[in-house]
Order: C-alpha cells, then sequence, then structure tokens
C-alpha cells in the first residue's frame, strides 16, 4: 500500500514537471483532438502542426492540452514534441539570419572603409615614391653637373699650374742668361776701370 502511495506521489510529481511546459504539436499536417485520453472520446476539431501547446496532463498514450485557442482537448502523445514546429523554427532562422546579415553588412561595410584608407595611404606613398624619384634624378643631374664643371676646373688649373711652370722657367732662364752675360761682361769692363784710375 505504501509502494503505490509513493508511485502515485512520483506519477504526480512526474506530471506536475511536465505541466504548463513549452510543447509543440509534431510536424503531421494536423492532429485530431478529443473530448477525452483516447481515439473512442470525441473528437473535438484539430490542431495544427507546429502549433505552440501548454501540457496540462498525461494518461494512457494521451495528453491534456491547451492548445493557442485557449481549448483543452486531448491528443495523441506521439504529436507531442518538445521541439518548436517548422514554421517557428523557420521564423527563428530568418531572425538568426537578419542578424548575421546584419553583422556581416557592418563587417563589410568596416572592410570597405579599411580598404579605402589603405588605398588612400597607397596612393599617397606612390605619389610620394614618384616625387622622391624626381628629385633624385634632378639631384643625380646636379650632381653631374658639378662633377663636369670640376673636371673642366681641374684642366684649367692644370694647364695654368703649366703655364705658370712655363713662366717661371723662362724667367728663370732669362735671369741665368744675363747673370751669365753680366758674369762674362763685368769682368772684362770692371779692369779698365781700375787701370785708368790708376793712370
Amino acid at each position: 500500500m505504501i509502494q503505490k502511495k509513493v508511485t502515485f506521489a512520483l506519477a504526480i510529481i512526474s506530471l506536475s514537471s511536465t505541466a504548463f511546459a513549452a510543447n509543440y504539436v509534431s510536424n503531421d499536417l494536423f492532429t485530431y483532438t478529443h473530448s477525452g485520453p483516447g481515439s473512442k472520446y470525441k473528437i473535438l476539431g484539430t490542431v495544427d502542426a507546429g502549433q505552440k501547446i501548454t501540457v496540462l496532463n498525461r494518461n494512457d498514450g494521451y495528453t491534456q492540452i491547451r492548445d493557442s485557442k485557449g481549448r483543452t482537448v486531448w491528443i495523441n502523445s506521439k504529436y507531442v514534441s518538445n521541439e518548436p514546429g517548422l514554421k517557428e523554427q523557420l521564423e527563428t532562422l530568418k531572425v538568426q539570419y537578419a542578424k548575421l546579415d546584419e553583422k556581416l553588412q557592418t563587417f563589410e561595410d568596416k572592410a570597405n572603409e579599411n580598404k579605402a584608407s589603405l588605398e588612400e595611404n597607397l596612393n599617397s606613398n606612390i605619389q610620394q615614391v614618384q616625387e622622391l624619384k624626381k628629385t633624385n634624378a634632378s639631384l643625380s643631374n646636379e650632381l653631374k653637373k658639378v662633377q663636369e664643371e670640376n673636371d673642366s676646373l681641374s684642366n684649367l688649373l692644370d694647364n695654368e699650374k703649366n703655364e705658370l711652370l712655363m713662366k717661371w722657367f723662362s724667367y728663370g732662364g732669362m735671369v741665368a742668361g744675363i747673370g751669365l752675360i753680366l758674369g762674362l761682361i763685368l769682368p772684362s769692363i770692371m779692369p779698365s776701370k781700375k787701370r785708368n784710375s790708376r793712370f
């Protein structure tokens, strides 16, 4: 007797835990509803597949439910599912898809902004490189001209040095020649003066 009472209490607890849980009619086209827990009871109507229901009681393979219209009826327990119907799943997927699409659009916008910024920086860098190349070419030309002028001035300086050396050699030769001539003439002149001074 005690064992029956415990079993009965456990059955009540399990029923109360499933009562008012979120359940759904399985994905058949529709399911007949009855006035009692069995097919021998009067058919009251139908509930559509995927419709959200509230489980009130369970008995001999049938489940007492309250449908979305507020009707309290019995349906075969095999048509009761804990999973949402395809229609509701589709709506949930649509919402999730819309959120993901929004995130994707945000990422795409950011990627486009980054791409535009990178392209702008790249174009700026290319322009700077081109300007540096022009400046480098101009400096190379100026350096070449300066080297040519330097070579020309070096040649001119070498020529002037050679001319100066030649002048100094000429002057030195003239001075040596004059000294030689004077050295030959003066001795012959000087004694005659001495002789004349004696007389």
